[in-house]
């Protein structure tokens, strides 16, 4: 992160190296690199100096986000019509990037810290779940944000199973077929994908091990815990073909490798999968990242009655909340599904 000058910003590159340090991803990293080179540019526009700015600034900073980036100077009129630039999930995004940032700084001087928190009364909340030793704390003042923007909720984008087809069956490849089958069956993550070894397959029991280590390819397992997801005979078979046809006596640990693009035999790494999702977009016409097929196929579980409990650990999420906060709208979109297949609109004992 450079400043006006093109010298780094010390408190900037301060925060990210911590970040770095303790282990954040990557994608986390620059994401927040980002949302705080928003945060300075508007410190810039407006003169501020951000070790001495006001719960308002911060209310400025949100509207500026929201304008169309030409008319963040001041010098262009922005009409009320104008659809907003950031979405409020991409604002409140940024607001949590720049409430970590200044709650680090707060612990080198810059008195800070609670900048955008909003302390409330602890005891509250309505529900019926109670945390552990919740007697103990049940009085004591519980951390909220002080600015947050309502944002709307977003269903998980899907594909339906003709568009899962039609993806596999245009890979004119066995292991781009492989990849997005294992995606399709397992609902594991990309990253996952990428790091997997031979070692991590276990044919006989019909199962794959995701393990957390690091991979040349930079592929990372995003729960850094280790687990056992069952698969498909098919999958296996289709492995046992890539490996017989395409991938051959090549020597690598890792499963999925560059065998047609350089360097040949490493593994394969973000950029070519986007890649090759790039060439299946055009020439099937289906808008998709590797993302959707995780999602599908945790949809596609949870609508076939597998337990919830199940579904999250085969996910590797670390509570079944995790699950319920994504998927939890299947429980009223399949309503109809399922009250339909019980009887409950046909079989009646009272008529009206």
């Amino acid at each position: 992160m450079l400043g006006e000058d093109d010298a780094p910003l010390a408190p900037i590159e301060r925060y990210l190296s911590y970040l770095s340090d303790i282990e954040k991803s990557p994608n986390t990293v620059k994401a927040y690199a980002h949302d705080l080179k928003d945060w300075f540019t508007f410190l810039e526009v407006r003169g501020l100096d951000w070790r001495e700015v006001r719960l308002e600034d911060v209310g400025e900073f949100v509207a500026w986000l929201r304008l169309p980036p030409a008319g963040r100077s001041g010098r262009v009129a922005v009409l009320p019509s104008v659809t907003a630039h950031c979405t409020e999930s991409t604002v409140n995004r940024k607001l949590s990037a720049l409430s970590a940032f200044y709650q680090h700084a707060a612990r080198h001087g810059v008195d800070l810290g609670d900048l955008l928190v909003s302390w409330q009364p602890g005891g509250g909340r309505g529900g019926s779940f109670k945390p552990f030793l919740h007697h103990i704390s049940k009085s004591a003042p519980v951390p909220g944000r002080a600015i947050k923007l309502k944002a709307p909720r977003k269903h998980p984008r899907v594909l339906t199973a003709a568009e899962a087809q039609k993806i596999l069956d245009s890979c004119t490849r066995l292991r781009d077929r492989l990849l997005f089958a294992l995606l399709y069956d397992s609902g594991i993550r990309i990253g996952e994908a990428l790091g997997l070894r031979h070692e991590d397959i276990a044919s006989a029991e019909l199962e794959i091990v995701i393990r957390p280590r690091l991979n040349a390819n930079g592929a990372r397992v995003k729960s850094g815990l280790e687990r056992r997801i069952p698969v498909s005979a098919e999958l296996i078979r289709l492995l046992a073909d890539y490996l017989h046809t395409e991938y051959g006596d090549l020597d690598s640990d890792y499963v999925f490798v560059n065998l047609w693009g350089r360097p040949h035999g490493h593994p394969l790494a973000y950029p070519a999968v986007y890649d090759l999702v790039r060439r299946l977009r055009r020439s099937t016409g289906i808008d998709f990242d590797p993302h959707w097929w995780r999602h599908t196929a945790a949809t596609r579980m949870l609508r076939d009655g597998v337990p919830i409990e199940v579904v999250s650990k085969v996910l590797g999420h670390a509570s079944v909340t995790t699950t319920l906060s994504v998927y939890g709208h299947l429980s009223v979109e399949d309503a109809r599904s399922v009250l339909e297949k019980a009887g409950w609109f046909t079989d009646r004992t009272v008529s009206w």
